[in-house]
């Protein structure tokens, strides 16, 4: 995609390079990078420099028992390969869908293969299994529905696949990143001639400002 606006930061980035991210941001990002030129540019380049940064540190001494502690941690480590890519490795080839590769690997399959389920007004969500550190879903919002106003408690990384919603703070189309925290407060709109379709990761339940929200909100998980 040529014209995504809105980019990982550097933060982000090489979080996900040193694979510190939870799984399900991670998800977000190899999404992400599937589809952005610029931000893969820039994750290989943040590679490299990690690379050189690993040449020139000094040799340490290796204590009794360090290759035994090493094989036991990578067998610890996930085996599978949908799990090694949420661990920093993205997949960068093109699939024939709506879905890059490494989301399809999750959901099973493209847009048809995804699990709806409605919760209210439209919307839809389907819930995808990660570590329980954070959480993350895939949204269906129809073109003109709003989710409900909200702050957050932690962090929220939003990925637009199809469509469009606008927001207080700007407009994020196809292969946008809307990265908010707890100082942000809005109201995600769905805008366009299509329904929006968001992958959206969250290490912390929303801050929901009207009744209705809190009170479903245990039973939707958002």
């Amino acid at each position: 995609m040529t014209n995504i606006k809105h980019h990982l930061t550097d933060d982000v980035l090489l979080a996900y390079c040193t694979g510190t991210l939870p799984e399900a941001f991670s998800l977000v990002v190899a999404t992400h990078i599937s589809l952005c030129e610029t931000c893969r540019s820039h994750m290989d380049t943040l590679d490299a420099l990690g690379g050189v940064v690993i040449e020139e540190t000094p040799k340490a001494a290796m204590s009794s028992g360090s290759l035994e502690a090493c094989l036991k941690m990578a067998e610890s480590m996930p085996k599978d390969p949908i799990k090694m890519e949420a661990a920093g490795k993205s997949k960068r080839q093109k699939s024939a869908g709506l879905f890059p590769a490494p989301l399809q690997d999750y959901v099973g399959g493209d847009l048809d293969a995804v699990r709806w389920r409605p919760i209210g007004l439209g919307v839809k969500q389907a819930i995808l299994k990660t570590s329980r550190d954070a959480s993350v879903r895939l949204l269906y919002i129809p073109t003109g529905a709003a989710m409900p106003d909200h702050t957050h408690n932690g962090t929220e990384m939003t990925l637009v696949l199809q469509g469009a919603f606008q927001d207080e703070s700007d407009y994020f189309g196809a292969g946008d990143v809307e990265i908010a925290d707890e100082e942000m407060n809005h109201t995600p709109v769905a805008v366009g001639p299509v329904d929006c379709i968001c992958l959206a990761a969250s290490d912390a339940p929303l801050k929901f400002n009207g009744i209705l929200p809190k009170v479903l909100q245990p039973f939707f998980r958002i």
